[in-house]
């Protein structure tokens, strides 16, 4: 943003007598999004927005939503004032219920009650329900007081998290004693075990395993006090995005606003990012974390439980309780967290600082937080909002960079286990049977017995045998097979298995931790153990599975020791990876499919679950939210949104509403021109069929020479894939072609590997800023880049560095890809044919591909006075149906030129004339 063009100081805007607090007087175009994002939060719409990148949406998302909340809870607390004073409340049908009061307030009215009843009876329910909620209101009152008070406390009084770490380190010594005491006094009792366990292995033992059903409808004694201290969910706005850099971003931009002082706002994100427990945090994967975490606080509450018991197992004693997951401390934090916008950083260093764990006090602060912060995933998987605490029921979601949000829902809750995975997790739970199982209650051997025999059906299913090495065992028939969920069940032989009773015990059992602590121990070499010999074999094994040195790239082999420096984080169980596929399977078996794809040997092959409906894991958010708003810089197509997810989730084509915002840039900053033949005469048309020949690659080249001739700065140029940018770039160099370009522009090509990218845009920009002030004949730098690439999203391509975005022919998908074929059939047969249309598996591959290109070419124009070309080469890019997907601040703008003397005429005068103005 420009502080030149717009003044700093904070402004009220006012859009039909509804204000608009905002840190500089907004563009035209931001005070249409928050004045529609307001009618959309008011009404309880799902709104589906469009703001390009360079057009302030995150402030514009900010500022009018907040400015809705306050005037909401503005509203709710005058209505209760009323309803307090008079006491009387409008509640004839159960409909005018004020739609402000809070989901704790609202009472649904009794379907039961006759129709044809008494009007004393009808009046004397009401006066009951009228006071009622009086007496509720008054109730939530005295609640939101204390709220208040104990946060004003919490704001002007810093000393007290020191006061509260002081205690909790005298407690934590006082505990330490008690439990050295304890030690001592019971040292030397005890009846002699089954047989000798090595140190530390008793936590490995399964507990004793109850089913839901044995367990009836009672609940633990920790869950009714959890509940007992929970408190009341005020009306909030959920706001999630893809990374965790980007809601820092947008947390950081809630600070500049002029809500930043007074919001209150928590930041969610996993135990991977904010566990302050340097024990659990080394253990490195997610699953393994957050089941370490669980493990502890389960050995808490089985503490506090037996205090006044002898327990029957020793182990019970030596599972350590975390340190940092006290009541009181996590109170303190959970208020420090509601003072002061925080973002994912900031929590951590809090929570160290009090000693307090900053997963669990964040989790605490979401009933009393208005504005809640957190990353995808753990809104849109159901078991892991739940796990957060995160209730939707009459709030708001904000779904921002939302433009791949089908993807991320299918990417969510789809699994895929190789061979290797399979066979080394049977061999891991065959040895833990083998060494424990005389130890273990009959329960927990039968659902063992079950997971053993899953695995070694699916291994079966590949063609595969469980008892061999995986490495070294040949698949006769190789390919790709998909079955419906029902069909892979029956081939495999275990549609007489109850999974989702494996999945839960799976769950409760936390059998894939206690397996890869066994693993970890048993995995080297043990040291004075009787049982050395016998897992020998077992080590062995382990070691088969995984290869002994890994290539570096020149190809030296790396040893172990340095490897582990450079590599991710160590991976968790294949079990823990298996239990994601087995709840897979519990899909419905219309809205999934299984993929068998068998390779050449059994470790590559895998099992891969495919859901086709990613509807039914949005349904609920749609149910449940007052008010969904799906927000991106480019969201064009939105017809994907609108049929394969909003209407089968639920959401009535009425209640969805368009907006889709212009650009603050002037138009003449842009000239998007569609280019139907090239230099020679070439048509253009990068068909499979077509896009290979050698004729199509020489006429590509010259259009490249040309733009280069005229375009100064960088010039980005997008390929479908990897593959063709390769082949492409081999032929102009072999032609002579590449060292043309090399005449105006440096090459650079997009690197495949992730940790290079940083790397090439620092040379690529390095050059272009020489380029320009040097003056030779160089005048900037050529990219070679890929759709879908690590170019195409996050990058940001502004003034020079992005002069010209050229985009050869159009990425559409492989057709041939089973998953792809499959997910077009259940299209075709679920959706509803629209005449003048394609068949909607037809349409989903169209739009996949202008998905993809909307992405890439949005890369350029980043702020006000920035300006570029789009050059788009391909004639399909002239038919209206495909030009009608465009982005909207592009396709009123776009030329399409049939041969490419106007289309060079027209890049030419255009960037002559913004290189005088600029």
């Amino acid at each position: 943003m420009h502080s030149n063009s717009r003044t700093v100081a904070n402004k009220t805007q006012e859009d039909g007598g509804i204000h608009f607090p905002f840190p500089f007087t907004p563009y035209s175009i931001q005070k249409d999004f928050m004045a529609e994002l307001y009618r959309v939060l008011e009404a309880g719409k799902i709104g589906i927005f469009e703001s390009p990148t360079g057009t302030g949406k995150s402030l514009s998302l900010i500022c009018g939503a907040l400015s809705w909340l306050r005037d909401f809870e503005q509203k709710k607390h005058q209505e209760e004032a009323r309803l307090l004073e008079t006491g009387t409340v409008p509640l004839s049908d159960g409909k005018d219920q004020p739609p402000f009061l809070s989901s704790s307030c609202k009472e649904t009215p009794d379907p039961l009650r006759p129709a044809g009843e008494p009007d004393w009876v009808t009046q004397f329910v009401q006066k009951k329900e009228e006071r009622d909620l009086v007496d509720r209101l008054k109730e939530e009152q005295v609640r939101r007081k204390k709220r208040e008070e104990r946060l004003q406390q919490t704001r002007h009084n810093a000393q007290l998290k020191y006061a509260a770490k002081r205690m909790r380190q005298e407690e934590e010594e006082t505990e330490r004693l008690l439990h050295l005491s304890k030690e001592m006094l019971a040292e030397g009792t005890g009846t002699e075990p089954l047989e000798q366990l090595v140190c530390g292995e008793e936590e490995l033992i399964l507990a004793e395993y109850e089913s839901d059903e044995e367990k009836g409808a009672a609940r633990g004694a920790d869950e009714e006090e959890e509940e007992d201290l929970e408190e009341e969910h005020v009306t909030k706005i959920y706001y999630c995005s893809r990374t965790h850099s980007q809601l820092a971003q947008f947390v950081h931009e809630v600070q500049r606003s002029p809500f930043g002082k007074d919001i209150r706002l928590v930041s969610l994100g996993s135990r991977q990012n904010l566990c302050i427990n340097e024990d659990v945090r080394n253990l490195g994967s997610a699953q393994l974390i957050n089941d370490r975490c669980m493990e502890m606080q389960r050995s808490k509450h089985e503490k506090s439980r037996a205090e006044d018991e002898k327990p029957k197992r020793r182990r019970q004693e030596q599972q350590a309780a975390c340190p940092f997951h006290s009541y009181e401390q996590l109170q303190l934090l959970r208020d420090e967290v509601l003072v002061g916008v925080k973002d994912i950083e900031q929590l951590v260093t809090l929570g160290k600082e009090a000693r307090a764990c900053p997963y669990y006090g964040s989790r605490f602060a979401i009933p009393a937080a208005q504005l809640v912060v957190l990353p995808y995933q753990m809104l849109l998987h159901a078991a892991t909002r739940q796990a957060a605490g995160i209730r939707l029921q009459g709030q708001v979601v904000v779904i921002d960079e939302a433009h791949n949000l089908i993807d991320t829902i299918t990417g969510i809750h789809s699994a895929e286990v190789s061979g290797s995975q399979l066979c080394q997790a049977h061999s891991q739970l065959l040895q833990y049977m083998e060494r424990y199982g005389k130890r273990l209650k009959a329960k927990n051997l039968m659902y063992i017995k079950q997971i053993l025999y899953l695995l070694e059906q699916f291994v079966t299913v590949l063609g595969g045998n469980i008892k061999q090495n995986p490495n070294t065992q040949s698949l006769s028939q190789t390919g790709t097979e998909l079955k419906t969920i029902n069909d892979f069940l029956f081939q495999s032989r275990i549609d007489n298995i109850n999974l989702f009773k494996v999945q839960r015990y799976c769950e409760k059992s936390m059998v894939s931790r206690k397996l890869f602590g066994f693993t970890e121990r048993y995995g080297m070499v043990l040291a004075a153990s009787r049982e050395q010999p016998r897992l020998a074999g077992f080590q062995h094994f382990l070691q088969s599975l995984q290869p002994a040195l890994t290539e570096s790239e020149s190809g030296a082999p790396v040893p172990h020791g340095e490897e582990e420096e450079t590599r991710a984080p160590r991976p968790a169980s294949p079990l823990m990876h298996i239990e994601g596929f087995l709840a897979a399977l519990t899909t419905a078996n219309r809205d999934g499919r299984v993929i068998l794809n068998r390779q050449g040997s059994l470790s590559q092959s895998s099992l891969k679950f495919l859901l086709l409906n990613p509807a039914m894991h949005f349904a609920q958010v749609v149910k449940e939210c007052r008010a969904v708003v799906i927000a991106g810089g480019t969201m064009q197509p939105v017809s994907d949104f609108r049929e394969q997810l909003l209407a089968r989730a639920g959401a009535e084509a009425e209640r969805v509403v368009e907006f889709s915002c212009g650009h603050v840039i002037p138009p003449d900053n842009i000239l998007p021109l569609v280019i139907c033949s090239g230099p020679s005469g070439q048509e253009l048309e990068f068909t499979y069929q077509k896009r290979e020949l050698p004729q199509m690659m020489d006429e590509t080249g010259r259009i490249l020479c040309n733009l280069c001739n005229v375009v100064p700065g960088g010039v980005v140029c997008f390929f479908p894939s990897y593959e063709y940018q390769r082949q492409v770039h081999a032929h102009w160099d072999k032609s002579g072609l590449l060292a043309r370009l090399a005449l105006r522009k440096k090459i650079f090509q997009e690197p495949k590997r992730a940790n290079q990218v940083e790397q090439v845009l620092l040379e690529y920009s390095r050059c272009i800023k020489c380029c320009g002030q040097a003056g030779g004949t160089v005048t900037g730098a050529l990219l070679l880049s890929v759709v879908g690439g690590k170019m195409s999203e996050g990058i940001n391509f502004s003034d020079n560095l992005g002069r010209c975005m050229v985009m050869v022919g159009m990425p559409y998908p492989n057709i041939k890809s089973p998953e792809l074929q499959e997910k077009m059939a259940y299209l075709d047969q679920t959706l509803p044919r629209i005449p003048g249309q394609p068949p909607p598996g037809k349409a989903l591959v169209e739009n996949l591909c202008m998905k993809a290109v909307n992405q890439s070419i949005g890369r350029a124009i980043r702020h006000q006075k920035d300006f570029a070309s789009i050059v788009l080469l391909d004639q399909r890019y002239a038919r209206p149906p495909i030009l009608g997907k465009l982005p909207a601040w592009i396709r009123d703008r776009v030329e399409v030129k049939a041969t490419f003397g106007p289309a060079f005429a027209a890049m030419r005068k255009f960037h002559r004339e913004r290189s005088v103005t600029s």
